[in-house]
This record gives structure tokens, C-alpha cells and sequence, in this order.
């Protein structure tokens, strides 16, 4: 399945819906929340260990946030590679 989350804040029962081998992406405003620091950084470091994280280039790019300042091991992809995801899943679940 593929998660889109559009929310900011995550909530952490978001991330508790998210199976194993599940793909997500952090969209918007929801790129703000995944930096090494922030509240739910242990959270997406443990998803990391069975799931794809990423957030998309052009919002992180937007806000001023460097791929360095996110939680370790989360990927950043471009607009192609998120159409990708979308076609590659056919069930997606969308956060708002």
C-alpha cells in the first residue's frame, strides 16, 4: 500500500496504521515533520527498519529543508518517481 501524508502534524496513530512493506510519502506541509529532531523522529526511524519512506524534492526545496536535516535513511524523490509509486501500487491511502 501506499501512504501519502498531506497532515502536519503526523499524528501517531497515522504511522501505526502503516504495515510492513508499505511505501509513504510526506507531501505539503507534512515535510516540516520529518526532521532528525522533531517529535515523531524515533517513530519513522523504526518504520525505516520495514518500510519506504520519502518525501518529495520540490517541497522540501519550497520550505528550506536539506536532505541532510531529515531522519536518516528517509529518500527523497521528484514528481517522477512519486507517479511511479502510484502506478506500482494500486491500493493508496491518502492523509489529510
Amino acid at each position: 500500500m501506499l501512504h501519502l501524508i498531506f497532515q502536519s502534524p503526523i499524528e501517531t496513530a497515522v504511522l501505526e496504521r502503516i504495515d510492513s512493506g508499505d511505501v509513504v510519502v510526506f507531501l505539503e506541509n507534512a515535510v516540516l515533520r520529518v526532521y532528525q529532531h522533531s517529535n515523531i523522529s524515533d517513530a519513522l526511524s523504526k518504520q525505516l527498519s520495514s518500510n519506504r519512506l520519502c518525501v518529495l524534492s520540490d517541497d522540501i526545496t519550497v520550505r528550506g529543508i536539506i536532505a541532510d536535516e531529515l531522519v536518516k535513511g528517509i529518500e527523497v524523490i521528484n514528481y517522477a518517481e512519486l507517479v511511479e509509486l502510484t502506478v506500482n501500487n494500486p491500493v493508496i491511502q491518502s492523509w489529510t
